[in-house]
């Protein structure tokens, strides 16, 4: 039996198996109290930070980052670390449930999240976790109150605000002034509350959300142009124009082989979409509506150092207060950033820049420093995998999997393909409907609801994708397979169906004016 079939077997074994949240807590009390004193674990999450982004990756070479440096130099970098949707609530609601966009219908950022979604922190408080939120929510229920499965709960309204936030305290909505800066305030709030958790001697789950790097990007004062005048890395697929194109080596149809300098830009390269979107305020020409992108990059970056400095002072409190042993502390991204490759600018695509995330985790009790692991790991793990440091194992409706015996160098049975979906938006009208599979060489894309030109890279030979060989001859049979792999993925998944979502937002654009 092939892997893919094997693990879409599994998947379908989680789906179909398994019994009430209780119980699954309920089994468990045993295993934690015989494993000794309980981890506390620590989830850092940022927004829209790109998996390159990071000081030690070298990408940058100007771009500082010792916190992250630090972690993946004591804990483990998960190099192959993607989303299942890169998009903030679709992703944020899959760490928190482990399932599918599909599945747990949270697929935009304005879908209402439905009934009956169970998050991850509710099993750890049913075995005595002290479980807190700090941050941006931003999924189906985005008013900043307090959601189920934590303790104490501290957020804001929408995207919220960087300076001078407004944070709903445990019901109570407070305003902070004097310059007040989020990624400080929520950090040190955080910190406050595993302190109260360390006198009371209860296990304590912290889920540190910050808004940074979001647009606007808005850097701490401290930072604000320290970047300013840094050379930019300019990707080899930036220049996506007709003229660039014409010279690069692209694959001729008939022949299946290289020839440069023919004119594949309608049919061999770029999907329309791509190019129409290049032309949007999602693209390097006109971007953000008028910001030349160049400035949002350093802006960007310099908004970063603080999520950066966030992640340090949580090491340096867990230290100083003897936790750091006993601790796991995760950092990742919800979703990753074009910052011109293809021309583009934002997420939502299943291009390498926009699927792939950070992801780092330090555990001295449970893994050995300075790994890198190369298996793919997707959101959809981070919920079993952190019920998996509590001694719990994952709920059956989660089809993700704890990836800490990958990191203790267990042989197990693991993914060899990743899949990936996105739905159309009404606000972001630019970037179709997609679904798309990734091997660790291939990936295919298949774009659904325009007539337009699917892609197929070769990540070994091409990992810029650069060159669209979906027309290639030598590879119509693999992404036959890939296809077919597609469709047993949403079939064996419940994705058959495109969730669709009332629109019923009054707008000035004549075409669907009937239609409201």
């Amino acid at each position: 039996m092939k892997p893919s079939c094997l693990n879409l077997a599994l998947i379908s074994a989680a789906i179909a198996g398994g019994s009430s949240t209780t119980a699954v807590a309920g089994q468990q009390l045993s295993k934690l109290s015989e494993s000794g004193k309980p981890l506390n674990v620590v989830f850092i999450l940022s927004d829209d930070h790109r998996y390159d982004y990071m000081g030690f990756v070298g990408k940058v070479p100007w771009l500082e980052t010792p916190a992250m440096d630090r972690m993946a130099r004591e804990g483990a970098w998960i190099r192959n670390s993607f989303v299942t949707t890169s998009l903030s609530s679709p992703s944020r609601a899959s760490i928190l449930t482990g399932m599918y966009s599909h599945s747990h219908k949270v697929v935009d950022n304005s879908a209402p999240m439905p009934a009956g979604l169970t998050f991850f922190p509710e099993y750890l408080q049913q075995v005595g976790y002290q479980t807190g939120f700090f941050g941006k929510w931003h999924m189906g229920n985005d008013t900043g109150d307090p959601q189920p499965g934590f303790n104490h709960w501290e957020s804001f309204s929408g995207q919220g605000e960087y300076y001078n936030p407004r944070l709903n305290v445990n019901g109570k909505w407070i305003r902070y002034a004097d310059s007040t800066y989020v990624t400080d305030l929520l950090t040190t709030h955080a910190i406050e509350f595993m302190k109260q958790q360390q006198t009371s001697h209860k296990p304590f789950m912290v889920y540190l959300s910050h808004k940074g790097v979001h647009d606007n990007f808005s850097p701490a004062k401290r930072h604000k142009g320290c970047y300013s005048g840094k050379p930019l890395v300019i990707p080899p697929s930036f220049d996506t124009s007709k003229e660039k194109i014409k010279a690069l080596p692209t694959i001729d149809p008939s022949t299946g082989k290289a020839a440069a300098g023919k004119d594949y830009y309608g049919e061999n390269m770029l999907p329309d979409w791509v190019k129409n979107q290049r032309e949007s305020w999602h693209g390097v020409d006109y971007s953000y509506h008028g910001r030349p992108w160049e400035d949002q990059v350093r802006n960007y970056c310099e908004t970063l150092r603080s999520v950066d400095e966030s992640i340090g002072s949580v090491l340096d409190y867990l230290k100083e207060a003897g936790l750091d042993e006993n601790t796991v502390v995760i950092y990742m991204g919800d979703n990753g950033f074009a910052w011109g490759e293809h021309g583009l600018i934002d997420k939502r695509q299943f291009y390498e820049e926009s699927v792939r995330v950070p992801m780092l985790i330090r555990s001295p009790k449970l893994i050995k420093g300075g790994q890198v692991l190369e298996k793919m790991v997707q959101n959809v793990d981070v919920a079993p995998t952190i019920l998996a440091c509590a001694g719990l194992d994952k709920a059956p409706q989660m089809v993700g999997y704890s990836f800490l015996p990958l990191l203790q160098g267990k042989d197990i049975p693991w993914r060899d393909r990743i899949f990936y979906e996105y739905y159309w938006e009404h606000e972001f009208p630019q970037t179709p409907t997609m679904h798309g599979v990734r091997t660790d060489r291939y990936k295919y894309i298949r774009y659904h609801g325009v007539w337009d030109t699917n892609e197929f890279y070769d990540l070994q030979e091409d990992p810029y994708e650069t060159r669209n060989l979906i027309a290639a001859p030598q590879h119509q049979a693999l992404i036959k397979e890939l296809n077919h792999d597609l469709y047993n993925w949403l079939e064996s998944t419940d994705g058959m169906s495109i969730p669709l979502k009332r629109t019923e937002r009054p707008h000035m654009d004549h075409r669907n004016q009937s239609n409201y």
